[in-house]
């Protein structure tokens, strides 16, 4: 007996149905969310990128990232969708397998040698090992693989006719998404630091709750990082190459997550001392402007910039520009841009967590989170301002909801458009009952 003979036995057998509606969900719903929360997020998808292709050895390659951050959300949700509604029956369970076979072998890569901590495939919404990543892309090939053989037993919820319809939908609600998400902010906040978090506890201003930092330093040989000690530091002629560091204990700058756990965040000034308690312990109204690549502002930015500082002075806000550029990149920045306010040094990890944007604005009251876009995403200041208010006609629920139900409501009227006609036969020429 032939594997055709045998998916022709089962394939229309209720429960081999149920199977393949269930696999469908289950494949696709995977799909949708990964290419969703790499959408929603495209500054953090780019930056995973990145770290691939400085983990493969592939770092000139990195000026794609951007675009290959869009490409794969879209085409992964694009997918995942087209699975769940049983679209391209036959053609998108063989897209899911080429993708999981390229996948797969570098999840098990990742998985071996931990050359990238976190495959990303989430994003930052969840998290998962690489070992966990790898078992993961192990049932979703075995799940499509089932789809393939026997994806086309059931019909799909939308007719050949208007296929691309849905895709088209899908493609423009994800870009949509992707759009606020690197233009202004993302429209789901999954980093530590969303709006309305206290980045520095009220009784870290309590001089004896202060410790002793402890610095762990980060080497990288081969592609590999490894963290290392002060007492433990490599030797750089045996191959080992210096790329940052960060404290492992910092009750001066605790951030309090809303969820309860605990982070920390560290501001250094030039000569590397922590002033993350001088800068952010007290009660003043703060703005804090973030350059993850201070290299990659342009001259441009800094007339929008100095317009913020000039009102936050008049507002009496305290302006802080944070990097994790090196002092001479900073010197030159101020030289260049003719910057008033002070510029300290930030672990890169971290300064990218707390805003997207390069450069990205945020503004603290009494150490909590008011609000925080990029610096494109703000109008043109003119003074008098008050800078409390300037980053609230961002609403970001209200936008998702918004493109949500359009994306829906454009389903809703193809689902209908495509389907009308089986109404119409069912309702007005239904054969008459013989005499």
């Amino acid at each position: 007996m032939t594997l055709k003979t045998i998916i022709n036995a089962i394939k229309y057998e209720k429960w081999c149905q149920l199977l393949t509606v269930l696999m469908r969900l289950t494949v696709g719903g995977v799909f949708v969310f990964s290419g969703f929360t790499k959408g929603v997020d495209p500054w953090g998808t780019c930056y995973k990128i990145t770290d691939y292709f400085y983990a493969l050895g592939l770092g000139q390659w990195s000026d794609t990232a951007l675009f290959l951050a869009a490409a794969i959300a879209a085409i992964e949700f694009m997918l995942g969708i087209a699975i769940v509604v049983g679209a391209y029956r036959r053609s998108a369970p063989w897209i899911a397998l080429l993708m999981l076979l390229v996948m797969t072998p570098l999840t098990l890569w990742l998985a071996i040698t931990g050359a990238v901590p976190d495959c990303g495939c989430f994003g930052d919404a969840l998290h998962l090992s690489n070992w966990a990543t790898f078992g993961k892309n192990v049932l979703l090939l075995l799940g499509t693989v089932y789809l393939i053989l026997l994806n086309t037993s059931v019909r799909g919820i939308f007719g050949p006719a208007v296929q691309w319809m849905v895709m088209a939908a899908s493609f423009a609600f994800v870009m949509a998404v992707a759009y606020y998400g690197y233009f202004t902010q993302p429209l789901i906040d999954y980093r530590p630091y969303p709006v309305g978090t206290r980045l520095v506890s009220q009784d870290s201003t309590d001089d004896s709750t202060e410790d002793e930092d402890d610095f762990i330093f980060i080497y990288s040989k081969d592609g590999v990082e490894h963290e290392f000690t002060i007492d433990s530091l490599p030797d750089e002629e045996d191959g080992w190459e210096y790329v940052t560091r960060y404290h492992a204990k910092r009750p001066r700058g605790k951030v309090i997550v809303q969820d309860g756990s605990h982070n920390s965040i560290a501001i250094m000034d030039e000569d590397g001392d922590d002033v993350t308690l001088d800068v952010l312990g007290d009660s003043r109204r703060t703005l804090l402007l973030l350059f993850p690549d201070l290299s990659d502002v342009g001259v441009a930015s800094s007339f929008a910039l100095n317009e913020l500082a000039d009102a936050a002075l008049v507002s009496d806000v305290q302006v802080i520009g944070l990097t994790p550029a090196s002092n001479n990149e900073i010197d030159r920045w101020k030289d260049i841009s003719m910057a008033d306010y002070p510029i300290y040094n930030m672990d890169d990890s971290e300064l990218k967590s707390l805003a997207r944007g390069n450069p990205a604005v945020t503004y603290i009251e009494d150490g909590v989170i008011k609000w925080k876009r990029t610096l494109a995403s703000l109008d043109d200041v003119e003074q008098p301002v008050e800078l409390s208010a300037l980053g609230d006609d961002y609403d970001e629920d209200a936008i998702l909801t918004r493109l949500m139900l359009a994306y829906l409501a454009a389903l809703g009227v193809i689902l209908v458009l495509n389907r009308s006609h089986l109404v119409i036969k069912h309702f007005f020429f239904k054969k008459k009952p013989k005499q």
